[in-house]
């Protein structure tokens, strides 16, 4: 189906572009909610530093399964291409469109975010008016098993700019739903606990001021001890036994942003 003859013309800002389809589908009783880059890119101004800022090419968001029907309906009018195959195939989880023009994705997840690890995010998607929780942001970011550099940069841009607290609050990490993911599965737990030690090893090749330095690794180890100190699950520990002889992560062929 080809939509650019009738298609209203999306924004070159992509931040401006994410706004924009959150308002629309809002107005019109669908929920969407930005996760990846451009969620980092709203709620952390250290995006914007030097040392950890990156570009955002494209735009994640997550919804609800149960408006899937509804999100198909509405990305056309917003001037978006579908990904018929993809959609297809994968649509009961998934949906992908394209700004040809502007070479842009939409990646849409639907109840889960599923990539390395697959976090629940359907009871969280109310939460917050625009993108999903700062803890869920930080949780896509550390259930990356290969992480890169842009991956870091997001994760210590969170950092520097929230606080860590032990319950859901504006503009603030709970670390407390962080330490409850992980103790339900341990894949999700040694995942986490890699990438916290990796964050923090690599932080003296960031220029950042000592005391920035100093911030990231705090709010790292209030984190790491709550995570360790919650109460594993009986699946937890049985997987725990099993350890790492046998692959606890999955490695998607196209990582989220």
């Amino acid at each position: 189906m080809t939509t650019n003859s009738v298609s209203p013309m999306t924004e070159s800002d992509i931040l401006k572009e994410a706004e924009r389809i959150i308002s629309t589908a809002q107005s019109q009783g669908i929920t969407l909610r930005l996760l990846g880059g451009t969620a980092i890119g709203f709620r952390c101004p250290s995006a914007k530093r030097s040392s950890v800022s990156r570009k955002y090419p494209d735009i994640d968001l997550v919804g609800f399964k149960r408006q899937s029907r509804e999100l198909r309906e509405i990305f056309p009018r917003l001037g978006y291409e579908p990904n018929q195959m993809f959609n297809a195939l994968r649509g009961g989880s998934r949906l992908m469109f394209f700004d040809l023009t502007k070479k842009r994705r939409i990646d849409i997840f639907l109840d889960y975010f599923d990539m390395c690890h697959k976090i629940d995010l359907k009871d969280r998607l109310t939460l917050e008016p625009l993108t999903i929780p700062l803890a869920d942001l930080l949780a896509t970011k550390l259930q990356i098993f290969k992480t890169n550099e842009k991956d870091f940069k997001d994760i210590i841009a969170m950092l520097l700019d929230h606080d860590v607290v032990d319950s859901d609050q504006p503009d603030a990490i709970n670390r407390e739903r962080l330490a409850k993911l992980c103790a339900d599965d341990w894949g999700i737990y040694k995942t986490f606990t890699i990438v916290i030690d990796k964050t923090a090893k690599v932080l003296d090749s960031f220029d950042l001021p000592p005391n920035d330095k100093e911030t990231v690794r705090e709010r790292l180890r209030r984190i790491s001890d709550m995570i360790e100190k919650e109460p594993k699950s009986m699946k937890w520990k049985m997987r725990a036994k099993v350890g790492e002889k046998k692959v606890w992560y999955m490695l998607p062929d196209d990582m989220a942003d």
